[in-house]
């Protein structure tokens, strides 16, 4: 449970999917700056999410099953914790303003709020799956609305 609420911050009311959102921007900008600085490689940024994407997958299926079997319990932020980073994936960690950080914030949670299709239908599937796969398919389309804006600006 304390890895699924990130340290209990899921439990914040209101709006506890922007506080778990919040953390992922902070890993965000937490691993921009070890790529720029450390000159990781942008793939090892790529595992490092990737990794932790997968591993949260049982993660939040336990948090589920221990909260009486809710399909996306709200205080289960950890699917937004770890979706919130791959928005920014699609800009070179040297290209992440400000600016960037914070409409790849805002487009995420646009879509993680809206649950355009096929985000909702995504919900459906079996436990932690379901709760990962909807995030993850609301960062892919704020991806793609930040590559286009950030191309133009």
């Amino acid at each position: 449970m304390l890895l699924a609420t990130c340290g209990g911050i899921g439990r914040i009311r209101p709006a506890p999917g922007t506080w778990g959102a919040a953390v992922g921007l902070f890993a965000a900008v937490l691993t921009t700056w070890l790529t720029t600085s450390a000159k990781l490689p942008w793939p090892a940024e790529i595992g490092v999410w990737l990794v932790i994407n997968l591993a949260s997958v049982p993660v939040c299926t336990l948090a589920a099953r221990h909260l009486g079997g809710l399909k996306d319990p709200s205080a289960v932020v950890l699917d937004e914790a770890a979706a919130m980073p791959l928005v920014l994936l699609v800009v070179p960690a040297s290209g992440r303003t400000w600016l960037v950080f914070v409409l790849a914030f805002g487009l995420f949670r646009l879509f993680d709020i809206t649950k355009p299709p096929p985000c909702r239908q995504l919900e459906r599937l079996p436990e932690g799956l379901g709760i990962m796969a909807d995030d993850w398919t609301a960062a892919g389309m704020a991806a793609g609305v930040l590559a286009g804006t950030v191309f133009w600006l």
